[in-house]
């Protein structure tokens, strides 16, 4: 299979370069110095197919269908360790945001309505869980996306994220289009930028692939205390910076991973710690567009 030719050009064409020092000071609601936001990202993966992740590798390095190892490590997270996620937040008063994929909101309907009834800010994350890459129709796939957080929430989704974060040239203008006002794919700032399409703005929201489970346990193999010991040290650098120019920070989870037990008192820990200072904003996804938006000179 050979690669598309591809012009950079394209791509930078949705975003002006703007240097963070160099921009206008945004303001957060009472004037704190960190937005800090939680995503956490429910998925369905098929028992059918191959799995988007492994933890245990086939015998003999020869894979096996159906996978049932890994794709058992996947539904533990949803049984388990998705409940662990709601009573930590829960306790601590905080609201997630929900990136699901549109099928997960009726194989995992009753997580899928806790969230809701918890307020949780759903985020569309493509029907399943594949690359847009290799998604024969991805507007029909937003489309039935969308339609299936109606359904459940009687609201569609504000936001977008991108299974893997995975996009092709189209995908911004099939969202925009479609009526998602912000995403999280394009992890490159640590304020809100505004993405150009074919129908008008959307807004890159910041996201993470740091302060990632998926990178940190599943990708890079770290001990269980990584997520806290490295969400220390982000959290600690963007609120020293946003004194000067405040700054938003994402925590990004999966109930298989950080839902865990060797894993999830590190999450407990990492929240106590940023509740801990003042000048700290806890937020959605659709407040901090919302925020953002009432700043942006651009809107």
């Amino acid at each position: 299979m050979t690669e598309p030719d591809i012009d950079p050009a394209i791509i930078r064409s949705r975003l002006d370069y703007s240097p963070i020092v160099k921009r206008p000071k945004l303001r957060l609601p009472k004037g704190e110095r960190i937005a800090v936001w939680t995503i956490v990202n429910v998925e369905n993966w098929s028992p059918a197919g191959a799995m988007p992740r492994a933890v245990l590798p086939p015998p003999m390095g020869q894979p096996l269908l159906p996978d049932i190892p890994n794709w058992a490590w996947h539904e533990y997270g949803m049984r388990v360790g998705f409940w662990r996620f709601l009573e930590v937040l829960g306790k601590r008063n905080l609201r997630a945001s929900f990136a699901v994929n549109g099928s997960a909101c009726s194989v995992y309907e009753a997580a899928c309505r806790a969230a809701y009834a918890a307020g949780w800010d759903f985020i569309g994350h493509g029907f399943e869980q594949r690359p847009m890459h290799r998604v024969e129709d991805q507007a029909k796939a937003i489309s039935d996306t969308i339609a299936a957080i109606i359904a459940l929430t009687g609201a569609p989704p504000r936001g977008w994220e991108s299974p893997g974060l995975t996009e092709t040239l189209d995908t911004l203008d099939l969202l925009a289009a479609a009526g998602i006002e912000y995403v999280c794919d394009w992890c490159l700032d640590d304020q809100p930028v505004t993405l150009k399409t074919t129908t008008g703005p959307i807004v890159s929201v910041p996201y993470t692939v740091e302060i990632n489970d998926v990178v940190m346990s599943a990708v890079q193999g770290h001990r269980s205390d990584e997520i806290y010991k490295r969400g220390v040290d982000q959290f600690d650098r963007l609120y020293l910076e946003g004194k000067e120019h405040p700054r938003v920070m994402a925590i990004s989870i999966h109930p298989y991973l950080t839902g865990a037990p060797h894993r999830i008192k590190y999450l407990e820990m990492l929240y106590d710690y940023i509740l801990s200072h003042e000048g700290v904003a806890m937020l959605t996804g659709s407040e901090i567009l919302d925020w953002f938006k009432s700043q942006d000179p651009q809107d």
